[in-house]
């Protein structure tokens, strides 16, 4: 047998004649033997099983492989393996070498969150790891995704309480770089229900839609499973002629006509006024409660 030569195969995404293939690379050794490349491709059919999707001999450091929707599809993890021989011996082979699995489609990252009912944004990044193709001069080179949430609990009534930043993304076609070839970023939020409901567990979805190519039709790509962790909320309470209670539970009485601010936040763009007129009775001059504003 041949040594080990560290051919070191790496599969990237290329468009060919305005179609996605996978390119599979590998070194050349240093040797001045005449080699002869095998280079199989495989795609992950169930956990821990690959299943053979072509076979390749060539002379050349490359090989390719379409993604045509039927035996290689989007949502596929591919391996690349290639065995080196010479073509005087071919019965003299490398031992193989197997590249990185690379998965072809839609990414979420991170791929899962963990948020609570605090207000943060948290920035949610879809990327494509194929490059967009045109199908025609007219359309433009991008993927519009239709977002929509799902509650996973489905003994809770009402709507889940997560919260995206725009209900579709496009993904534009730009130079492939990394594992991106196309991207887009969203913020996600944790909806402040004011509701001791426990924590929650629902998920994003993202479909591809107005697209006739097959490739990207009978797709629809991994969802994202966000947690959104339950937080205590706090009361205040102005009632009757008015009794207060303020967040961390002192009473006040506040007799007075007018407009009155009843409590303002910090650190956001957030307050309560109340207006008060004369309810007076026989007995005693007294205000109730008559109007508030909220912003």
């Amino acid at each position: 047998k041949l040594t080990s030569l560290a051919l070191q195969p790496v599969i990237t995404p290329e468009l060919v004649q305005g179609r996605v293939h996978l390119k599979c690379t590998y070194s050349r050794p240093s040797s001045k033997l005449p080699l002869q490349y095998v280079v199989v491709w495989s795609r992950l059919s169930t956990p821990g099983k690959k299943e053979q999707i072509q076979r390749d001999t060539t002379l050349q450091s490359f090989s390719y492989v379409e993604m045509n929707g039927r035996n290689l599809r989007l949502g596929d993890t591919v391996f690349c393996t290639v065995t080196a021989f010479t073509r005087d011996s071919p019965e003299q082979q490398s031992l193989p070498e197997e590249s990185k699995g690379f998965y072809a489609g839609i990414k979420f990252l991170p791929e899962s969150l963990q948020i609570a009912e605090d207000g943060k944004e948290h920035v949610l990044t879809i990327l494509s790891t194929v490059p967009i193709a045109c199908p025609g001069h007219d359309e433009s080179c991008k993927i519009t995704l239709q977002l929509s949430i799902e509650d996973l609990d489905s003994q809770l009534l009402g709507p889940p309480n997560t919260a995206l930043s725009a209900c579709q993304v496009d993904l534009l076609r730009a130079p492939c770089s990394g594992s991106s070839c196309a991207a887009a970023t969203l913020t996600v939020t944790a909806v402040t229900d004011f509701a001791q409901d426990g924590n929650r567990i629902s998920r994003i979805r993202a479909e591809p839609v107005g697209w006739r190519d097959l490739l990207w039709r009978a797709y629809t790509p991994k969802d994202v499973k966000v947690t959104v962790r339950d937080l205590p909320t706090g009361n205040c309470y102005s009632f009757t002629d008015p009794h207060i209670i303020t967040f961390d539970g002192w009473r006040y009485e506040n007799y007075k006509i007018g407009t009155f601010l009843l409590c303002r936040s910090l650190w956001r763009a957030f307050e309560v006024h109340v207006r008060q007129w004369d309810c007076r009775g026989h007995r005693s001059a007294t205000a109730c409660n008559c109007g508030v504003a909220a912003r």
